[in-house]
């Protein structure tokens, strides 16, 4: 399902038109796996989101599909097992071409009696999880682990224990999940801000919207709606004037973007720290060290990096290197919000994980909480939840059996890859990136660069992508602005050294012919990019969020600014 222009168009004439059985307000993953189980149970579904699809914490996690290791420490064995049970189905069947298994090592240090401990916990993982999508834990004598990971000082570890979990690109799942929810019928828009409820006799009827390209205003109408906001859910759910069924706190965690040969080890790292864990994580031709968990009341929709965050990450990984890192290694820097569901007291890292579904009025569910790997379940709830609003029974949720777009037909292409080179000319490297991005999908792009081979080219300052992969971007993909090509259909913005500046121009001239932009537009967007790389970069400079907030909020934007509703 290609999510073009073309295809914008008629979403807004679509949408203008109505009714829908179910309006989803939320393009992060969750209101996307929302929109493709409603889908796949037979119902009209439409969903809008205000910014791009996967623009907020859907673009900025650790990367990781787990049960989280921690959690089970916590005694939360029903929430872990939930989460091995999604994670087996991504790897194995919904989207094994965006998903894989990562290894990652536990170190054990000197003088401690953690092995036990951590075995003993490693083992129940791998027992709640079935160990069949990953490989199962290992022991490691000290010298096994130092074999693995050169990089760590020797002084600094006994041992350690290898465990595998997954691994995914968030935000390119988060677009496949929308492109797949549209193959099945929804009319899905972005860059669509839900401004109030429509509704008589304190019944919600769907939502009033503003096409942040146009600035127009239509209203949306639905038998019921489900707020799946994410960290805004609170303020759209306030523009009710009822109370919540829930609250959120937003939690910012930040991530650090490192090469890949300024620490030597096969495998990624867990780090215990005072309050929580630390990973460090393979990214390609990178590393992710991170993260956080603070709280963040200021600009949702650009959460800020601090230098004191940088200097926290760095501070807690450095002292089991060899070799310690340096602000001048980081290459990228990304920060995010957990939706963390809200108690009276607590510090961020003790919130909990679960998701909640509430119906704070009639005709309206709201979904939120929860962590990426369990967004299939919180959609299928939320389904559930709407149906109760719907008059009647509706079908079962079927998404456990739907692969996303790419799944299908990948494994043949991978074993096949070798003969594709041959055919399209490009080297077999190529065609491992390319499969490893778009699944069987890729075929479509070797068309494209059959057609046109300059798309077979590298980007210009960004010579680990094709110019066909940015050109898809628009033309399939819902790509509008250059930030969401150089920040989530690529990740040009966090593994280039300059932040993608190098190769703002030539993406925004492989977007303008497809979008048909003039050489206004481009200079508009090429200023607008590289004024948020500016803000960012400054605010990194900055020891508090106040600060960092302030410093970031200030780059040009051109999309509207988030309000209340702003998903």
């Amino acid at each position: 399902m290609q999510l073009g222009p073309g295809y914008r168009a008629s979403a807004l004439r679509r949408m203008r038109d109505g009714p829908f059985d179910a309006v989803i307000v939320g393009g992060g993953v969750v209101g996307c796996g929302t929109a493709l189980d409603a889908a796949t149970r037979g119902l009209d579904v439409a969903l809008v989101e205000a910014r791009d699809f996967a623009s907020g914490t859907s673009s900025r996690s650790s990367k990781l599909l787990h049960g989280g290791l921690r959690y089970l420490e916590q005694g939360r064995m029903e929430l872990v097992r939930e989460a091995l049970r999604e994670r087996a189905l991504l790897l194995e069947r919904l989207c094994p071409h965006l998903a894989h298994s990562v290894p990652i090592l536990l170190p054990l240090a000197p003088r401690s009696f953690d092995r036990g401990y951590l075995g003993a916990g490693v083992a129940l993982y791998d027992l709640l999880g079935g160990h069949r999508d990953v490989p199962r834990h290992r022991h490691l004598t000290r010298g096994a682990a130092l074999r693995m990971a050169p990089g760590l000082r020797p002084d600094a570890i006994s041992g350690g224990i290898l465990i595998h979990d997954g691994q995914v690109d968030d935000a390119r799942h988060t677009v496949a999940l929308a492109r797949t929810a549209a193959h099945y019928g929804a009319t899905v828009l972005s860059s669509a801000r839900a401004e109030t409820f429509l509704g008589e006799h304190e019944r919600v009827e769907g939502v009033r919207v503003r096409d942040l390209e146009s600035d127009d205003e239509l209203e949306i109408r639905g038998r019921v709606t489900i707020n799946a906001t994410g960290v805004w859910s609170d303020e759209l759910l306030a523009t009710l004037g009822r109370p919540s069924p829930f609250h959120i706190r937003a939690s910012k965690g930040v991530h650090l973007v490192v090469p890949r040969d300024r620490i030597q080890s096969e495998a990624g790292l867990l780090l215990r720290t005072e309050s929580s864990v630390l990973f460090v994580l393979p990214w390609g031709s990178h590393w992710l060290v991170g993260t956080t968990d603070t709280p963040w009341d200021l600009d949702l929709a650009h959460p800020a990096a601090t230098r004191a965050d940088i200097e926290y990450l760095l501070e807690h990984v450095n002292p089991i290197l060899c070799s310690p890192l340096g602000g001048d290694d980081v290459v990228g820097v990304y920060a995010g919000l957990r939706p963390l569901l809200a108690r009276a007291t607590g510090q961020t890292s003790e919130l909990s994980r679960r998701h909640a579904v509430g119906s704070p009025a009639p005709g309206l569910v709201a979904v939120a909480g929860g962590k990426f790997t369990t967004y299939r379940v919180m959609a299928r709830d939320a389904v559930d939840a709407a149906a109760e609003h719907l008059g009647g029974s509706i079908a079962e949720s079927c998404t456990h059996e739907v692969p996303l777009l790419g799944a299908e037909g990948w494994r043949s292409l991978q074993n096949a890859r070798h003969r594709l080179a041959e055919r399209s000319g490009l080297d077999v490297a190529w065609i491992g990136h390319l499969l490893g991005r778009y699944g069987s999908e890729a075929t479509a792009l070797l068309e494209m660069i059959a057609a046109v081979p300059e798309l077979g080219r590298p980007v210009p300052g960004a010579e680990g992508y094709l110019a066909a992969e940015v050109r898809w971007a628009v033309a399939a993909e819902a790509a509008l602005h250059v930030d969401d090509v150089l920040t989530r259909r690529t990740r040009i913005s966090i593994e280039t050294e300059d932040r993608g500046v190098a190769a703002v121009r030539p993406v925004a001239e492989l977007m303008a012919p497809v979008l048909g932009w003039s050489e206004f537009e481009i200079e508009r967007e090429i200023a607008a990019y590289r004024s948020r790389v500016q803000a960012e970069r400054a605010s990194q400079e900055q020891l508090t969020d106040e600060l960092a907030d302030f410093t970031r909020t200030a780059a040009a934007d051109l999309r509207a600014p988030s309000t209340a509703g702003a998903r």
